[in-house]
């Protein structure tokens, strides 16, 4: 329950949210309150705390901001999650970003459950992509490290097969380091080739019981592989994932697509900004964008540092190195200015 009245200080008013629920109260101020400590912190408006009763004041727009936190906060916790400091975070953010969808129910948005782990969006672009993944036959989830493409990919696919939407899951990705460097690894081609599937089976670890990973695989239902491996082959009633396309060459990104059959879904992953491939040659996820501009059903999704959901301070190097290309990119193309006696050269 909310109330409103006019304090005696000028434009500023009071607004008082009551909390009937106890246990509430204590998640919402979160352990040795620091919860509260953040949100008090984030907020324009001052927030004190008495009994059941949460009193704000400051300007009306600062506090119906404020008024809007705690509503979704609440929310969050009678749907049963335990507050935390980065889902209060990530509450702030999506509301700052002034969207239709609420915080509430992006961050309470459950894909796939496992041993009491669940896995779900944890970012307004994050549940864009799942939904684009819902809505469309091919997606491609172009964004930074830590963003989550792969994993909630992943986690879509299993979501897919236990409900029987598809008959077979298929994880690829470009060997590159591989295929460069293959004779000098030990073991057999798939003990060479296996360190760079290695990210995609401890992502299935998380999805799926440990104990029936092998069966499945060896029954042919769910299959990791390069990408070498796809030639020739038309995919039906699977849903394939390409993870890394941004080291995939123009030519090896249209034999992936083509690769597409009846009841299939494809979502390719991939950060335009770590490319491997040897120099001079062009990524196919680069230059895709502009060759499928205009397609029906096919749905490009950018992940950007506000997505990252790893440390902190993930996005702000993501952050950082993207104003270093641009202001590279920029120096770049500066004229050459002429220097008498001296030959024109960039510096």
């Amino acid at each position: 329950m909310t109330g409103t009245e006019h304090s005696s200080a000028a434009a500023r008013v009071q607004t008082r949210i009551s909390v009937a629920d106890p246990k509430i109260m204590v998640n919402l101020l979160g352990p040795k309150d620091e919860i509260l400590r953040l949100v008090e912190r984030t907020l324009v408006s001052d927030v004190h705390v008495r009994g059941n009763e949460i009193t704000i004041t400051g300007a009306p727009a600062d506090n119906a901001t404020a008024e809007r936190l705690f509503s979704e906060l609440i929310e969050l916790i009678e749907k049963g999650e335990t507050l935390t400091v980065d889902a209060v975070r990530r509450t702030v953010s999506m509301l700052e970003q002034n969207t239709t969808e609420r915080p509430a129910e992006v961050l309470t948005l459950n894909i796939l459950s496992r041993r009491g782990r669940t896995i779900r969006p944890k970012t307004l672009g994050q549940k864009h992509y799942v939904d684009a993944i819902d809505e469309n036959t091919i997606v491609f989830g172009i964004g930074p490290a830590g963003t989550g493409k792969t994993y909630l990919a992943m986690a879509k696919a299993v979501q897919a097969l236990q409900a029987k939407q598809v008959s077979r899951i298929i994880l690829t990705r470009p060997a590159v380091e591989a295929g460069e460097r293959l004779g000098f690894l030990p073991g057999t081609l798939n003990e060479k080739i296996d360190p760079y599937l290695r990210p995609l089976y401890d992502a299935l670890h998380d999805m799926l019981d440990p104990e029936t990973i092998p069966r499945l695989m060896q029954a042919g239902t769910i299959e990791v592989a390069p990408l070498a491996y796809m030639r020739g082959r038309t995919l039906n009633d699977a849903f394939i994932i390409l993870d890394e396309a941004q080291n995939t060459t123009p030519e090896q990104m249209k034999m992936f697509l083509t690769r597409l059959g009846f009841g299939a879904k494809i979502v390719v992953t991939g950060d335009v900004t770590q490319v491997d491939l040897p120099g001079g040659t062009t990524s196919g996820l680069r230059i895709v964008r502009e060759i499928l501009k205009g397609v029906e059903d096919v749905h490009f999704a950018e992940l950007s540092s506000s997505d990252v959901v790893r440390h902190r301070l993930v996005a702000e190097i993501v952050d950082a190195y993207a104003r270093y290309d641009a202001e590279l990119e920029q120096s770049d193309q500066q004229p050459v200015r002429a220097v008498p006696g001296r030959p024109n050269r960039r510096r």
